[in-house]
Parts: structure tokens; C-alpha cells; sequence
């Protein structure tokens, strides 16, 4: 399993990191601010307040609560995600990142819970996910995933990059509808890990597969690499509003991380997009680059206890 180090903090700065959180009268930005900071933590207040948050009315925010569940592995937010995962009310972009998170979680115990969404959740990208977490469990039975399990890029990955291919190898297993999301995934990841242009191309290329699914991932891939030569396929995705919300989400988030002067005059346009999951990613963004490009990413955070007369 992978250790992502977490921070200590002070039982007051967490009890105000979960309020904030779960505050719904918080912009979208100052809550996600909580939430990156509450996946930095452990322990019983972090995880009650993420559970809560993945209902939230803000399905961005409920699937990145998700998603941080899935980086803490913690095997008691299992019962939540499941939760989540079994109810067909919630967005598809929840109940994918619950599935996800139970991935990456890593349990045996928790295959049945998998199989039985892979065989009756009605939307594809879900389904999909469940097929890359079973797998991903059962390389962790396996114990094949030892040596390849921490990502250079501190995540906690759904599919392990795939060991001995080319960079041509391993374009065409990514661009190959033939081959299981599984094989693709892993292929996507052993290209980001190489790095270079041509690995960098073959990524951006992939952002025309048939899966909504991959998409979003190469997406999510692409802002990790933060390769200016991504910006224009990128900005394509976020411009398609016929394209999947996961997919221009992640879109979002990769122009944010890329920040050429094009991509924030983009998100500072698509704030306004009528999809919230859309709409709020460009928001989140855009405060993330505000602070990195004022020289205070780290005070993104909320690592510090709450100022006495902090405006709630």
C-alpha cells in the first residue's frame, strides 16, 4: 500500500477543516481547499466529514471526497463507498469514483461489491471503473503490484504502468478499442511515468478513444505532466459541451495546471458554463493558480489553526 505521509495537525484546525468542508454557504473553492487538506490527515474526523461530503449537493465536491477516500485507504470508509456506489440517485461521476476508491483501497473482500455494479450499473463509465478496480485487487492479491505500486507523481493509481514496452509499444495499446480498460490504463500510466514528447503525444492522441472513462483519465493524466503541448487538445474538450462533465471537468483542471495565459483566460470564461460540475472546476482551478503564482501554494491549505474572528 502506498504511504502518502500525512500531515499532523492540531484537533482545532481539523475541527475547522471539516466545518468548512461541509459549510454549503463556503464558496466551491474554500470548501475544496478543506477537502485537499483533509486527505493530508487521518484518522476518524477527517473521514466522517469526507463521508458526508460525497452527498453533497455539488457533485464535484462529492466525487472528490470520494477520490480522497480512495488516496487515504481507509478501509473503514469502505461501508460509505459502497453506499455510494449502490445508489443509482447519485451522479455517474460519484458512484465512478466511489468504485474507485474501493480500487484503490485495495481488499479482496470488497470484490463482491464490485461485481455486482459491474453487472447492473446502468452507466458505462461506472461499470468501467469496477472492471479496473477488480483488476486492481486482484494484482494486489497477487502481490504483483509490489514493485510498481508508488507513482512518481504521489497518487494512488487505478491501473499499475506496464513494465517492458516501448513507447511505440505502449501508443498502440492505448489507442487499441481492442484491448481491455485495464491494459489501456496501464499503458497510459507506464506513458505518463517515460515522459517525453512522444509518449506526451501519444497521450493527447488518446483523448479520441470511445471510452468517456479513459477520456477523463488521459485528461486527469495530462494536467499531472503539465506539457504545454497539451493545451489545444485540451481546449477542445473543455469547448465541447456535447462532451462527458467528467471529461471537460478534468479538462478544466489540466488547463489550471498547465497555466499558460490562453488556459486561464479559458477557465475564467467557463465559470460561467452551465454544467456546475464544469463550472466548478474552472472556479477550484483558477483559486489553486492563484495561490501557486502568489508563491503560497502551500498555504492553499488549511494547515494552520483558525484565526480568532476568521469570518465563518
Amino acid at each position: 500500500m502506498v504511504s502518502l505521509n500525512p500531515f499532523e495537525a492540531p484537533l482545532e484546525t481539523v475541527g475547522h477543516l471539516c466545518e468548512r468542508l461541509l459549510d454549503q454557504t463556503q464558496p466551491i473553492s474554500e470548501r475544496f481547499r478543506a477537502l485537499f487538506s483533509l486527505r493530508n490527515l487521518r484518522g476518524k474526523e477527517p473521514r466522517d466529514a469526507l463521508i458526508l461530503a460525497t452527498r453533497d449537493l455539488s457533485n464535484l465536491l462529492a466525487h472528490e471526497a470520494a477520490f480522497a477516500l480512495g488516496q487515504m485507504q481507509d478501509a473503514d470508509a469502505i461501508p460509505a463507498l459502497e453506499s455510494i456506489l449502490n445508489d443509482l440517485s447519485l451522479h455517474p461521476i460519484v458512484r465512478h469514483e466511489a468504485a474507485e476508491a474501493i480500487g484503490a483501497i485495495g481488499l479482496e473482500t470488497n470484490i463482491p461489491i464490485l461485481k455486482k455494479s459491474l453487472g447492473s450499473d446502468p452507466a458505462p463509465e461506472v461499470r468501467e471503473t469496477c472492471e479496473l478496480a477488480l483488476h486492481r485487487i486482484e494484482e494486489v492479491k497477487g502481490g504483483s503490484t509490489n514493485d510498481r505500486e508508488v507513482s512518481p507523481f504521489l497518487s494512488v493509481d487505478p491501473a499499475a504502468p506496464a513494465l517492458g514496452s516501448s513507447v511505440v509499444q505502449l501508443r498502440d495499446a492505448l489507442l487499441d478499442e481492442g484491448k481491455s480498460m485495464y491494459e489501456r490504463y496501464a499503458a497510459l500510466f507506464a506513458l505518463r511515468n517515460i515522459g517525453g514528447d512522444k509518449a506526451i503525444s501519444a497521450i493527447i492522441d488518446s483523448l479520441e478513444a470511445k471510452s468517456a472513462l479513459l477520456r477523463h483519465e488521459v485528461a486527469y493524466v495530462l494536467g499531472q505532466l503539465q506539457d504545454n503541448a497539451a493545451s489545444a487538445a485540451l481546449t477542445r474538450v473543455l469547448k465541447d459541451v456535447t462532451e462527458h462533465p467528467m471529461v471537460r471537468h478534468e479538462a478544466a483542471e489540466a488547463l489550471g495546471s498547465i497555466a499558460d495565459d490562453q488556459s486561464i483566460a479559458l477557465l475564467e470564461e467557463f465559470t460561467k458554463d452551465p454544467e456546475p460540475i464544469v463550472s466548478q472546476s474552472c472556479e477550484v482551478a483558477l483559486s489553486m493558480l492563484e495561490f501557486e503564482r502568489s508563491g503560497k501554494s502551500f498555504e492553499y491549505l488549511f494547515m494552520q489553526s483558525p484565526v480568532v474572528g476568521e469570518i465563518a
